[in-house]
């Protein structure tokens, strides 16, 4: 049978190096200019007013708990596509995938629509102390989740694209996004006097936008609109690879809430601080997050076509630019942290937690590095329940557990806080380490070059 004709990029021969310099380049700069992108809807808050920056700091943790969903979703397009790209079936799987795929988006749209509006205030009124900012987190994120149809569409599509070796596509969406925003949050915040719901509202146009354009570019290289389905073996078959990494990034979310639960005991100027320098530092993550994308890409095409050791390869080389990735990227953490949190805020309290933590955390760099290309390469394997268990000791069971002895029982401060998740995230790199290895040498005894 044919391999489709896409025009897709081959990533099962040639260097390497250059296929993951090639695709987590562009990757990388997309996701940078869409944490720009949310460090400018934080600065624009801290204009309007400090309750603001606390507000949506609030809102923004409480949003990405319930599109975690979506994340899973594009990771799991992208290890579905990238397997059968390059295989010698017919056209028609690709097809069927991809539309069930846009299918089930529809459907996790609307679950984050209910459980939006069923949980999210509670969440929020959890996370403040105060009821200005808690007004405004529900003012920002009710208009995001009735909207965040905008949101599933473009995770599809982008893990398609990504899938397919084409990661600029959504660099530019991304790039185009960010200006665009700097253009709307001014007019709608102060011009149209919308306050904080400005703020969302210019999100959600431009998602919007970012959905349409991304469709239309996959339609192009597809060669057909794909319009959703829903076939029962197909869509199992996607949620059997969506489900384990939607719910791996909704324990990630949910021990951000669970640190940040903890952070507030120390007041909301502090949980402002913590969520703006954890916005700084996944700037820095932002290469390895391209990275990410593309060892899914590179080790997914290789799984389709069985090439075992060559996806060994695709990871050893992975860490490696990781470990210069994170050469370059510590020392910032530390020496010019107090710079960077000065931009967002005048605020000492803000200041000082966010410098707390970004020097203290600089120490686990490397360490989120490591998992990100582990976790990556056991999804392109098809292997997703590992992270998801690992997932719920480094995130929920070992957080909890020890930073209630701490914070709570011991009344300790932000810094034995921020040094406990240190220690269990580099414990948890090592044992991640240890198991994409073996995973990796039982493939390659059954393999070829």
């Amino acid at each position: 049978m044919p391999t489709i004709s896409t025009g897709h990029q081959d990533l099962t021969k040639g260097s390497i190096y250059r296929h993951l310099l090639k695709l987590a380049i562009p990757a990388s700069m997309g996701m940078l200019f869409n944490t720009l992108y949310n460090l400018t809807d934080n600065w624009f808050a801290g204009k309007i007013s400090d309750d603001a920056l606390v507000g949506l700091s609030i809102s923004s943790l409480v949003f990405y708990l319930f599109i975690g969903l979506l994340a899973g979703l594009q990771n799991g397009t992208s290890v579905m596509v990238s397997s059968e790209v390059s295989s010698a079936k017919a056209s028609n799987d690709l097809k069927c995938i991809i539309k069930n795929a846009i299918g089930v988006s529809f459907i996790f749209s609307f679950i984050i629509i209910l459980g939006g509006l069923l949980f999210a205030r509670d969440a929020i009124n959890w996370l403040s102390t105060q009821t200005a900012p808690s007004e405004l987190a529900w003012e920002y994120i009710q208009i995001l989740l009735i909207g965040n149809i905008a949101f599933a569409i473009s995770s599809v599509a982008a893990g398609a694209l990504m899938a397919l070796g084409d990661t600029k596509t959504n660099r530019n969406a991304l790039i185009v996004g960010f200006f665009a925003n700097l253009l709307l949050n001014p007019l709608l915040t102060f011009g149209l006097d919308m306050g904080v719901s400005g703020l969302a509202w210019a999100t959600l146009i431009i998602k919007l936008a970012s959905a349409f354009y991304l469709l239309k570019i996959l339609s192009h290289k597809l060669g057909y609109r794909p319009f959703p389905q829903f076939n029962r073996d197909t869509s199992s078959k996607i949620l059997r690879q969506v489900l384990p990494a939607s719910f791996n990034f909704f324990i990630m979310i949910i021990g951000s809430l669970i640190i940040t639960g903890f952070v507030s005991r120390f007041g909301d100027y502090a949980v402002a601080g913590y969520s703006v320098g954890l916005r700084l530092e996944q700037v820095l993550l932002l290469p390895a997050l391209g990275l990410n994308a593309a060892v899914i890409a590179i080790a997914g095409q290789n799984f389709g076509v069985q090439n075992y050791r060559r996806i060994a390869e695709t990871y050893r080389k992975g860490l490696l630019i990781g470990l210069t990735i994170s050469i370059v990227c510590i020392p910032i953490m530390v020496f010019l942290s107090p710079h960077l949190m000065g931009f967002f805020s005048p605020q000492t309290d803000i200041i000082s937690t966010g410098v707390t933590y970004l020097r203290i955390d600089a120490l686990a760099f490397f360490c989120y590095v490591s998992l990100f290309i582990s976790v990556a390469t056991l999804q392109a394997i098809k292997q997703p329940d590992f992270p998801v268990i690992m997932g719920l000791f480094r995130q929920l069971i070992l957080p909890l557990g020890v930073n209630y002895y701490l914070i709570t029982v011991l009344e300790l401060g932000l810094e034995w806080l921020f040094g406990s998740v240190v220690l269990i995230v580099l414990i948890s790199m090592m044992y991640t380490l240890l198991y994409t290895r073996s995973q990796l040498k039982k493939l390659a005894q059954l393999g070829t070059y």
